[in-house]
């Protein structure tokens, strides 16, 4: 392990971080919030420009950077991200417990958009911004985002790190050169973010909240464009305008495709782009899964406690199902009170998320279609034991290393999953009652299995909300300490596709080569 060089490079995303914190703090200014509130973000800016700094004084031996190195580094710039970031929410009062502001920041950084905050009214301009502004920062990646500015010593180091932080079972360059394309998916990234606050200024103002018209397009494009999903109104996306859940919907489904997709569509290669298999994989499980869902709501609208109309129910369909394919968890009606066929409709979409090389999480759109596609060839080589098998995908036939990684992926995502549901079975709040109130009326909700189940697979994919105790309306405030330290680290999971973290974890990764 080359300590040295990763002291380094860790020192430099703590100056970044400490940069990005910049921006929460003007916002501070600008609401003119408190001295507790500016402090909130000076301090921890302080100290990670200090600690940053000081970590630049480092001389490595060697500049190489291996995939073990790599996969270490990226892991751990996460915690520490999340270490620090939490400390505004501690130092102002919003989220005193240290623990609590750290899940919510992971949830933030992660996109899971988890959230243990109980009244989003109490939150002040400034907290709300660096919530919602930490979900575009981790959307794209943080050590991709440095990339485009740290000169590394060769491809091979940075390729490693965008390999460890980039979601999907493939992971490339798409011009020669890594720093070029890095700055290309961050212009995209930044292009559609930009694009989705002028839309969405386009729409009238919420009532009651004109002169928020500017400041929450900004939170909605940032949780858009990092698929993140923090609220920062009361029932998340419900207070909304029509028009504004439509365009929000239509940009979410955007932010999870491949932005690698975008840059052939701007260099004019449309042939390239209608030929993605993942892209109509993708586009066929939006259009089915609304389909079901509009369907079921159709065929349950009088005994609906929301009374919907056939536009509501239609739009709320293309909502939910965008939100939670893309594993973003915004949500515009209470989801919980829908019939069993659309329920589980968004259950299954929560699994399979967006398309790789998107800001989406869940198991990505090209490892379902691999896997399905492993699974047929395996059973025709069990009928015929001579057949040859081969798994194309995207006109390319997959060798059978990348194959069967997408099969350990999956088996591991799941193995996973259910130690994290055995843990959270101990806590003390199974059986307990959660008071939901939302646009179905006040009811009732137990704490119990599904609960759990939902907890799980909407951290690990990184989508938030799950269902009955921690649904759209309600929190994560009532899970212990410790559950909670499980869930940060289940989101971790999620955001850095397991091996990241479980190499981080391993004591062979630390020892001196």
């Amino acid at each position: 392990m080359n300590y040295k060089k990763l002291g380094k490079l860790l020192g430099k995303i703590m100056i970044l971080e400490g940069a990005l914190m910049l921006a929460p703090l003007i916002v501070s200014l600008i609401y003119n919030e408190s001295y507790i509130h500016i402090l909130a973000f000076v301090i921890p800016i302080a100290a990670l420009l200090l600690l940053g700094a000081a970590l630049q004084f480092l001389k490595p031996k060697r500049e190489e950077f291996y995939q073990k190195e790599g996969f270490a580094l990226t892991a751990l710039v996460w915690i520490v991200m999340a270490l620090f970031g939490a400390l505004p929410f501690v130092i102002n009062g919003e989220i005193p417990n240290y623990a609590d502001a750290c899940f919510e920041i992971m949830s933030g950084f992660t996109t899971t958009g988890a959230s243990v905050v109980t009244d989003i009214t109490a939150l002040s301009h400034s907290t709300l911004f660096w919530r919602s502004f930490s979900h575009w920062i981790g959307g794209m990646g943080i050590l991709v985002f440095v990339l485009i500015f740290i000169p590394e010593s060769n491809e091979g180091s940075s390729m490693h790190l965008l390999r460890a932080e980039s979601p999907g079972p493939q992971v490339g360059k798409i011009v020669s050169k890594m720093k070029a394309t890095t700055r290309i998916l961050y212009l995209i990234y930044l292009g559609l973010t930009a694009l989705e606050v002028i839309v969405l200024l386009c729409d009238k103002p919420i009532p009651g909240y004109e002169n928020e018209k500017f400041f929450f397009s900004v939170l909605a494009a940032f949780g858009s464009a990092g698929t993140g999903g923090f609220g920062f109104l009361p029932g998340s996306m419900e207070m909304m305008n029509p028009f504004s859940q439509y365009a929000i919907a239509t940009f979410l489904l955007l932010f999870g495709c491949n932005f690698s997709l975008y840059y052939l569509l701007l260099i004019g290669k449309l042939k390239a782009l209608f030929k993605s298999e993942e892209l109509r994989a993708y586009l066929l499980i939006v259009v089915a899964a609304i389909a079901i869902v509009f369907t079921s709501l159709l065929t349950r609208l009088s005994s609906l406690p929301q009374n919907y109309t056939t536009e509501e129910a239609f739009r709320h369909s293309y909502f939910q199902v965008a939100s939670i394919l893309t594993t973003t968890g915004y949500s515009t009606t209470d989801f919980n009170t829908w019939p069993m066929a659309a329920a589980t409709t968004l259950l299954v979409v929560t699994f399979i998320g967006g398309m790789a090389g998107s800001t989406a999480g869940g198991l990505k759109t090209s490892r379902v279609v691999i896997a399905f596609k492993g699974f047929y060839v395996n059973i025709r080589k069990m009928i015929n034991p001579r057949y040859v098998p081969k798994v194309k995908f995207e006109g390319k036939t997959l060798d059978q290393q990348t194959t069967n990684g997408v099969f350990s992926f999956i088996a591991l995502y799941f193995f996973i999953a259910l130690f994290v549901l055995l843990l959270l079975s101990f806590d003390p709040i199974n059986g307990t009652s959660v008071t939901v109130v939302s646009d179905a009326g006040t009811y009732t909700q137990t704490h119990g299995f599904f609960s759990n189940f939902s907890a799980t697979i909407s951290c690990i994919s990184n989508i938030g909300p799950g269902f009955e105790g921690v649904g759209a309306y309600a929190s994560y405030a009532g899970y212990s300490i410790f559950s909670k330290i499980v869930l940060i680290f289940t989101m971790l999971i999620g955001r850095l596709e397991i091996l990241p973290v479980l190499i981080l974890f391993s004591p062979k990764t630390w020892k001196k080569v």
